[in-house]
């Protein structure tokens, strides 16, 4: 199925390994590889047992969506950036795009973090 031979001399390292691999593939089955691999890296994502608690970052009167994000991201800095991503992303474009006002967008965001910290805190609670 695979156009590749894999031979592994046992001095190469895993990563060199599969950067030949990567190399030699077309676009469309690298692609599936990375998508394959960052599952894997999230699947094998070690639990914190200790969850920090969030920085104390106050909200200013008047902000941007933007700059919340930015105020988001440092309050809760435990969380996984790339798994925000979609939903932060989500929101940007309900206040860019259908002209959503900042202030609920803003609220939405702060809920939605401090859901996935608690999601977090969850976790480790169960693994604890």
């Amino acid at each position: 199925m695979w156009p590749v031979k894999i031979e592994t001399p046992k001095t190469r390292s895993d990563e060199k390994r599969l950067a030949d691999i990567l190399r030699r593939l077309p676009a469309e089955s690298r692609a599936l590889l990375l998508e394959f691999a960052e599952f894997l890296a999230a699947r094998a994502e070690p639990v914190r047992d200790d969850v920090p608690e969030p920085a104390s970052v106050p909200r200013p009167d008047q902000e941007s969506v933007v700059k919340a994000i930015k105020r988001l991201m440092a309050t809760y800095h435990m969380l996984d950036r790339g798994k925000l991503l979609h939903e932060t992303a989500h929101y940007m474009t309900q206040h860019v795009v259908h002209g959503r006002p900042a202030a609920e967008v803003i609220g939405e965001l702060e809920r939605m973090f401090a859901d996935h910290y608690q999601s977090l805190k969850n976790k480790a609670d169960r693994q604890g």
